[in-house]
């Protein structure tokens, strides 16, 4: 599945899954633009890359910031003249209940990164995926089509939208020969649940898990790189799921 001459936006890929995808998008050739709020981890990642690719261009951003979100693009059309491949990965959670009284706060803050820049992005980008006939990923969740613990409310908000956003994306870009697919992982083992501050067991979730295992950031990175290939030209509207059977029972 070379990659080689092709341009991939991996956003949230200071770490987890999106830094794990891009170094498996760099030992397949690719031109790779990482994005990311922390600097330092995403020059850690570019050293990743570099070792079995090419340099990545880094690009600081907050995907909150409508005009971060817009030097994404105008970067990389800056640096390699087009976009191939797009991976929306960046995403993050804020517990918040209905009864708790912080259900709004914590929707808007969730929703601003897991949805909002995505639709923004994804906007932007297009004009450029049209003319390559390139492709998008989104990065859901299974949280996406379960409710876990009322606090998960806003996150799992978030990624059932993605979920129909990514439908309705396919839908429309399909004439124009773009596809649009999303990747629902369940447990990974990243530091998604440190950064929303949430203490967990890796061994107690596993436990959990019909497969008795959570995955590793470069499993879902190896499905990402498939849907982005031309081996799944036929792919498009669908939604992968990657979670050691944790649809069937969680608990």
């Amino acid at each position: 599945m070379s990659f080689t001459d092709k341009v991939v936006i991996v956003t949230g890929a200071s770490s987890g899954i999106g830094a794990a995808t891009a170094v498996v998008f760099a030992k397949e050739g690719a031109n790779l633009v990482i994005v990311g709020r922390n600097e330092d981890r995403l020059n850690k990642v570019a050293e990743q890359c570099a070792s079995s690719g090419n340099q990545p261009l880094i690009v600081k951003a907050d995907m909150t910031n409508d005009d971060d979100v817009k030097k994404i693009v105008t970067d990389t059309i800056e640096k390699f003249g087009k976009i191939d491949v797009l991976v929306n990965n960046a995403g993050m959670s804020v517990s918040g209940s209905i009864l708790n009284g912080d259900l709004l706060k914590a929707y808007d803050e969730t929703l601003a990164v897991n949805l909002r820049a995505v639709v923004h992005l994804t906007a932007l980008a297009t004009p450029h995926l049209v003319e390559t006939k390139g492709n998008i990923i989104n990065i859901s969740s299974i949280a996406g089509k379960m409710v876990t613990t009322s606090l998960s409310l806003p996150y799992s908000i978030s990624k059932a939208a993605i979920d129909h956003f990514t439908r309705g994306a396919a839908l429309e870009l399909a004439p124009s020969g773009v596809r649009v697919n999303s990747v629902s992982p369940g447990p990974v083992k990243t530091d998604f649940f440190d950064n929303a501050g949430t203490v967990i067991s890796w061994e107690i979730i596993a436990s959990r898990i019909p497969l008795k295992r959570c995955s590793e950031p470069e499993e879902v990175g190896d499905i990402i790189l498939y849907l982005a290939s031309d081996k799944a030209k036929g792919i498009t509207g669908s939604d992968f799921v990657c979670d050691n059977g944790g649809l069937l029972k969680i608990g």
